[in-house]
């Protein structure tokens, strides 16, 4: 009998804490950025900062993970209650627009890893949702100036050679 007693305070007290480790109502406040500037590097970085408040006390080590356009990522922790999710990306590739980024929790990844193994286009229902606009990278001028200065080079050389053969015509 004391056996069955301690087993079901057992249970009890694992399915409260496992309750009590999701996040309840869950609040957020993010910011973004990314580069804007693709002539001088190799990849176009994309961070999302934010912070998570929840109705909920969450625990120190209450891990989040993230999807991007179906690329798995993790939920660096920066501070309390605040996390972080950075990609980076070739500027070829790089695309304008909105980046939808969905964060879950652990109950929510183990959900979508589950789902996945059936079907591959599985979604499961985020935790919270953030957006990221990204306007685009400058990429550098249409024409760069080494051929604009030698195309100015060759027609100012035309123009000279052109007028001294006509004045010593």
């Amino acid at each position: 009998m004391v056996t069955k007693y301690v087993i079901s305070l057992f249970l009890i007290a694992f399915c409260s804490s496992s309750l009590a480790d999701s996040c309840q109502n869950p609040q957020v406040e993010a910011a973004s950025f990314t580069s804007l500037d693709a002539t001088v590097v190799t990849q176009i970085a994309y961070i999302t900062e934010f912070t998570l408040k929840c109705d909920n006390p969450l625990p120190e080590n209450y891990a989040l993970y993230a999807e991007v356009e179906g690329k798995p990522l993790t939920a660096a922790r920066i501070g309390e209650n605040k996390y972080q999710v950075s990609w980076t990306e070739e500027p070829a590739k790089a695309r304008a627009g909105i980046h939808e980024i969905h964060v879950l929790d652990e109950e929510g990844w183990a959900s979508l890893r589950r789902a996945r193994r059936a079907d591959p286009a599985a979604t499961v229902s985020p935790l919270l949702a953030i957006q990221l606009q990204h306007p685009g990278s400058y990429s550098g001028p249409w024409v760069n100036s080494e051929i604009l200065a030698t195309g100015l080079s060759i027609l100012v050389a035309y123009v000279a050679l052109r007028n001294k053969s006509k004045i010593l015509a």
